[in-house]
């Protein structure tokens, strides 16, 4: 058992227990707030940290739970439970388990030691700073922190527009280019408290606004050398993609099913007349079926790094974010004015479909990345 394991000391419960003690919190603790969640933008720290002491956030992380396992299908199911309920809290919970998976991932066993374990039982709360750097990665926009080398670490400045579930005492992963190196950059992780960070409020979204999402400045903030990841960012961030992307997967398919059984629900009512829209449920439901397996298939193998794998990966992701649209505007109709209400799930359902097709990588960002595979090819 590893050192990490060790620390945590506790067992991995069977799938369908997490997934039990997962709808159990969302029943009892997470569905009271959701319509604050969104409408206020309140922050669901206490679900997040409840669900941290069932273990959701580990199941992908062998160092933590100790029998070497990488289970990234029962990461995404257990996200998709949460996010079936509410986005904001899905999206907080892919945050905490994509900085886990940097740490597992890490280069550097220091920061691996010293941080996983934390993160990966909830009690350190995490985010991720990476839609930069995969955009950069991508040839859309250039990376917006630069690094000086100093002893012991490195001095870094700029700025981050948006980064989520931050805030007092939490930590994110992201990647800095290195000066004068000739384009090296470097993978850390950040800890908010850090002399010269400092966190903005920079805007209001139409949903997701209890995902605590800032600005983060960088004011000459020392990063030590214990806090690195990786020194190679490119060779980490090739390592760590597929495991990045298929956990949105998490989200995306609790939106569509939620959507798929807001429609049904209304079915007793006005399915006589519903009969004449697009997109039926059971449509829906059976094309969801389909890409889940795909999808469960695919994370067997979430370290492969292949390029053709990713592209699977990437085609996979982009239907995702075009059903998620097409499934909410079919909920929408599905329920008529009633949908139509501030506090309606469906409403909301639509909102957060957006996210699910903007996020980074977002629908026209994977339509580029596919096309640069197939040029390739």
């Amino acid at each position: 058992m590893s050192e990490v394991a060790t620390q945590i000391n506790r067992g991995i419960p069977p799938l369908g227990d997490l997934l039990a003690s997962t709808q159990q919190i969302v029943d009892t603790e997470l569905r009271p707030l959701t319509v604050d969640i969104d409408l206020e933008g309140v922050y669901p720290e206490s679900v997040l940290k409840s669900l941290g002491r069932e273990g959701a956030f580990m199941q992908h992380l062998p160092a933590v739970r100790g029998d070497g396992k990488t289970d990234l299908a029962a990461a995404i199911q257990t996200m998709a439970t949460v996010s079936h309920e509410c986005m904001s809290t899905g999206f907080a919970v892919w945050c905490q388990d994509t900085c886990g998976w940097y740490l597992q991932n890490a280069a550097n066993p220091t920061v691996r030691d010293n941080w996983l374990g934390k993160v990966g039982s909830g009690e350190v709360l995490a985010g991720t700073g990476m839609s930069n750097t995969m955009k950069a990665f991508a040839g859309i926009e250039p990376l917006r922190l630069k690094g000086k080398r100093v002893d012991g670490g490195y001095v870094v400045n700029g700025n981050l527009p948006w980064v989520s579930n931050l805030g007092e005492g939490h930590v994110f992963g992201t990647l800095f280019e290195v000066e004068g190196s000739g384009g090296r950059s470097v993978m850390a992780l950040v800890d908010c408290d850090s002399e010269g960070f400092s966190l903005r409020l920079s805007a209001h979204f139409m949903a997701l606004e209890g995902t605590r999402t800032f600005a983060c400045i960088f004011e000459d903030v020392f990063i030590p050398d214990e806090m690195i990841i990786d020194d190679d960012g490119a060779a980490f961030l090739k390592r760590v993609r597929t495991g990045l992307v298929l956990l949105q997967f998490g989200m995306g398919v609790g939106n569509i099913q939620s959507c798929i059984d807001i429609s049904r629900g209304v079915e007793p009512l006005l399915g006589h007349v519903n009969a004449y829209l697009d997109d039926r449920p059971d449509e829906l439901q059976e094309e969801l079926d389909d890409a889940v397996e795909a999808v469960l298939a695919l994370a067997e193998e979430p370290c492969e790094t292949s390029d053709e794998y990713f592209r699977e990966i990437l085609e996979l992701r982009l239907a995702a974010g075009e059903m998620a649209l097409r499934a909410s505007q079919s909920a929408m109709l599905h329920t008529g004015a009633k949908g139509y209400l501030r506090a309606a799930p469906a409403q909301r359902k639509l909102r957060e479909s957006y996210f699910v097709a903007i996020v980074t990588p977002a629908i026209k960002h994977l339509r580029k990345e596919l096309e640069s595979f197939a040029e390739a090819a």
